[in-house]
């Protein structure tokens, strides 16, 4: 793009705000202020699902708005999954005839994205990303907006590897491609676009940072009941620890298509193992509180906000090595690192763990310290300048 296309750009979509002509990177605090309150005009649409989905994606939707809303900034929020009318609510227990009826419903919404200078886009890969993000993207570019596609899926480079034409003419659209991590930068990059990192909020307040003395083999496990965050290799690597330690626990919150193969696999350590379900972000501080220690088995992975927030709670984290988890996990300083899909490589990091309280808990006190990156004021000044169209 050269300079006159971006100015253009910008003008459009800030039209009659003449502060955002200039760089956002301005060099004194004067102008940076200046231009904030120049964007707090700017009228944001963010396209994401509500949180009648649990996930990490909902839940990050969910602060942004809640912030940017807090601090006087005109937002919209679009959800992916409207509410079905009352009487056909029991659609959603449907496959295939849930997806109809939701397209009906959500495809006329993005009409709201006409009174928007900026169309946020949260994006995952596959089927959902032609189902919701393609579409709000088609539409902002309909209505004259700019468009920011923020895109969390760890299976980025499969999804862009191997669907073509359903997925790349719809990343052309996009003004700004946004990713939270670098591993995700490095993917888009191969594929020959340039994406910005806006790392994930953890609003760390909201967890009670508990040193765990005694360490006890309390285990616990947010990760959705989905194959790829591998929740079965998880309790395959408990009922190995029992062996060790009878007294250990594993509480595993989290609902998906895997819950009742997952209870099958659970049944001999009944009262050992507990199935909390989904659990609302508000409630989920409690759960990391009651455990000791954190465990993720994932297969398939990027930035979780589930070992963020483990980190905040204090829990020492034991994880496997997959996507941006080996820069948060670093082995020995913020937690323990595993290959994926070897239960008994965490059964001995967990053992580790237990037998070197010392040494676990100065790795929870630096995992806490890590959590500090993701704060909201630096990502106010990156998404800012994602929506301007400038460098921060």
């Amino acid at each position: 793009m050269t300079p006159r296309e971006h100015d253009r750009i910008v003008t459009q979509n800030m039209a009659g705000n003449p502060l955002v002509e200039r760089r956002y990177a301005s060099t004194t605090v004067e102008e940076r202020a200046a231009v904030e309150s120049s964007a707090r005009r700017m009228r944001i649409a963010l396209v994401a699902g509500s949180l009648d989905i649990v996930g990490g994606q909902e839940v990050q939707a969910n602060l942004l708005c809640d912030r940017f809303r807090r601090e006087g900034y005109g937002l919209d929020f679009v959800p992916i999954n409207p509410r079905f009318p009352r009487g056909a609510r029991w659609l959603r227990r449907l496959p295939y005839l849930r997806t109809v009826v939701n397209e009906a419903l959500y495809i006329p919404t993005l009409v709201r994205l006409r009174r928007a200078d900026v169309v946020h886009v949260f994006s995952a890969s596959y089927w959902s990303f032609l189902l919701a993000p393609a579409p709000a993207m088609l539409a902002a570019k309909i209505f004259g907006k700019r468009a920011v596609l923020n895109y969390h899926s760890g299976e980025a480079e499969d999804h862009l590897s191997r669907w073509g034409i359903l997925v790349h003419p719809f990343l052309k659209l996009a003004d700004e491609i946004a990713v939270p991590s670098d591993y995700l930068r490095e993917v888009f990059a191969r594929h020959g676009y340039r994406a910005r990192v806006i790392r994930n909020v953890v609003d760390a307040s909201r967890f009670r940072f508990r040193e765990r003395k005694p360490l006890r083999p309390r285990l616990v496990s947010t990760r959705n009941l989905e194959p790829i965050y591998g929740v079965d290799n998880t309790l395959r690597a408990f009922a190995l620890l029992r062996a060790r330690h009878p007294e250990a626990t594993l509480t595993i919150a989290g609902s998906g298509s895997e819950e009742q193969r997952l209870r099958r696999l659970a049944a001999p350590f009944a009262g050992a193992v507990r199935f909390v379900g989904q659990v609302e972000p508000a409630s989920m501080p409690r759960v990391y509180d009651d455990g000791d220690i954190f465990v993720n088995s994932s297969i398939v992975d990027n930035q979780p906000l589930s070992v963020l927030e483990a980190f905040a709670a204090g829990l020492p984290v034991v994880s496997t090595a997959t996507g941006e988890i080996t820069s948060m996990v670093r082995e020995g300083d913020t937690g323990s690192i595993i290959q994926a899909g070897n239960p008994a490589a965490m059964v001995e990091a967990i053992s580790r763990l237990l037998n070197h309280p010392e040494s676990a808990l100065s790795m929870a006190r630096r995992a806490r310290a890590e959590v500090e990156k993701y704060n909201w004021p630096a990502a106010r000044r990156e998404w800012i300048a994602a929506y301007s169209g400038r460098e921060a």
